[in-house]
């Protein structure tokens, strides 16, 4: 961790609250472990989040000022409530802060920059995926997603019990819903710990089920909702949803295309053309994500030759623009059955004209070796 959180956050000692959380916005789009490469973002992620909490905070940024990093953290240890001790009071003019309050949540900035946004943080109550075409990747998309929630049974108020006012303690374990068991071997006695048998862990015990949670003292419900799917999400992402107190992980799965191929925020496809339109070149139509456009293949084109057709790519997660589209030309060769008459001729005038003497150089044939041998 920094040793001064001003430093985490790349801002002044006389820094205002608003551009102290604006330094936080843009450090957390930098590092956030779901959408940075750098090879410390964790580590820095958790340093700025540190960082916030503290100077995001009026009083625990006063606290911070008064006593520095090392006295702070020493008092922290120890149980320190800025808001409790007053720092701050009757301080006099101090800083001029721009109307940040109490600083707002680490929640609701993320809430801001991910849209309820991307996993991290702790564990979900709750998992889920949805799956989505290349298409949805690139215009984004909502999808339904359904989940399953747990929740305190409202009929027995969590007691498992038919009649909740007959809900006892139990007596096997005296509440606790462990027992333990104790044996002598030759090492010393041995303890062991395990779920109360009579009643389940629980530790409430009764005469009658409650119908509706079956004794659990808890029910689930399945859940419906609608989500938000970002342009430019990767296969694999995780999104966080937040649903009355309830935080749901979304895993998004990408669907394999039929024609392209995606690499980060590029396309690839493959087209091909004829062998006259590679020799006198041409203006063909390829298809994009964003619909059918007209690309020029150059008179003289060879086989695998690759065209970049410039921002028809995916669009890129926290960042503005798109990637590209990259076409391979494939030419191709058509078979001998499938010719007519008059092409049969043309040809064979081709190949009488000398148009089936080849002329290469060395580093052609070094390409040859290569693409046989290796």
């Amino acid at each position: 961790m920094a040793r001064d959180y001003y430093d985490a956050l790349g801002v002044d000692r006389d820094a205002s609250q608003d551009e102290v959380k604006s330094a936080y916005r843009e450090k957390a789009r930098e590092y956030h472990p779901d959408a940075s490469d750098h090879e410390n973002a964790q580590e820095r992620f958790k340093e700025i989040q540190e960082a916030y909490e503290v100077l995001g905070d009026e009083e625990k940024r006063e606290a911070y000022d008064q006593m520095g990093h090392d006295r702070f953290k020493q008092a922290e240890k120890q149980g320190f409530d800025p808001s409790e001790a007053g720092a701050g009071a009757g301080t006099g003019g101090g800083r001029s802060r721009g109307g940040m309050g109490g600083g707002g949540g680490l929640g609701d900035i993320f809430d801001d920059l991910f849209g309820g946004g991307f996993g991290g943080g702790g564990g979900p109550d709750a998992k889920t995926s949805v799956t989505v075409t290349l298409e949805d990747v690139y215009e984004g998309a909502e999808k339904e997603v359904t989940y399953t929630t747990t929740a305190e049974c409202g009929t027995c108020d969590g007691t498992g019990a038919a009649e909740p006012s007959n809900a006892r303690r139990c007596g096997t374990c005296g509440g606790s819903g462990r027992v333990e068991q104790r044996q002598r071997t030759p090492f010393g006695q041995a303890t062991t710990v395990t779920e109360c048998p009579d009643c389940g862990g629980s530790g409430t015990a009764y005469d009658e089920a409650c119908g509706d949670c079956a004794g659990d003292g808890e029910v689930r419900d399945r859940v419906t909702r609608t989500v938000e799917i970002p342009a430019g999400v990767e296969d694999g992402t995780t999104l966080r949803l937040r649903d009355a107190g309830t935080e749901i992980h979304i895993e998004v799965r990408v669907e394999e295309h039929d024609i392209f191929e995606r690499d980060g925020a590029d396309v690839y496809y493959a087209h091909p053309v004829s062998f006259p339109q590679a020799v006198f070149g041409d203006t063909v139509t390829v298809p994009t994500l964003e619909g059918e456009v007209d690309m020029e293949v150059s008179a003289g084109t060879r086989s695998g030759e690759t065209f970049r057709l410039s921002d028809r790519g995916i669009p890129r997660m926290q960042r503005r623009g798109r990637g590209d589209q990259y076409v391979r030309v494939e030419v191709v060769v058509p078979n001998p059955s499938d010719l007519t008459d008059e092409q049969r001729e043309a040809l064979s005038e081709f190949a009488s004209a000398g148009g089936d003497e080849i002329e290469y150089d060395e580093g052609f044939l070094e390409k040859l070796k290569r693409g046989v041998f290796s």
